[in-house]
């Protein structure tokens, strides 16, 4: 039986995905050879694939840029007061929002700029906040 489940499962994980594998990894290397990636440790290799998915929030507080706002406007002070209390998982809805992903990938929140911005609409009140994930802003209704 053991026999029976060792070859069971190398066929499962091994075998069955060999050729696609395969297909995959040469045109994965036909893009990105494998001597560029040669220079990154695995851990580095992960964080610059995948991203972060831990952050210092305060700090995503302080590197924030602000258009016909400023950070002592009730406004602002109003939306961190809510943001600090979201849970973790809310925070990175957050984020995916404002930039299209839960992780910020390269440098890490250190570099990671975005703006809160008034749109300037007629009735704050009938507006919803919005984003532009390719710029990084925040639209924030007063």
């Amino acid at each position: 039986r053991k026999e029976y489940v060792d070859l069971y499962v190398n066929y499962v994980f091994n075998k069955s995905v060999q050729k696609p594998f395969e297909d995959f990894m040469q045109g994965f290397l036909r893009g990105c050879p494998a001597r560029n990636w040669k220079m990154f440790f695995p851990e580095e290799l992960q964080v610059l694939l995948q991203g972060y998915t831990t952050f210092d929030w305060h700090l995503l507080e302080k590197n924030v840029m602000y258009s016909q706002y400023t950070k002592l406007d009730q406004t602002i002070r109003n939306f961190w007061t809510v943001f600090h209390k979201l849970s973790e998982e809310k925070k990175k809805m957050f984020l995916v929002f404002l930039s299209g992903s839960d992780r910020i990938t390269g440098y890490g929140l250190e570099c990671f700029r975005f703006w809160i911005e008034d749109p300037q609409v007629e009735n704050p009140d009938e507006s919803s906040p919005y984003a532009s994930t390719c710029s990084h802003i925040l639209f924030l209704p007063r």
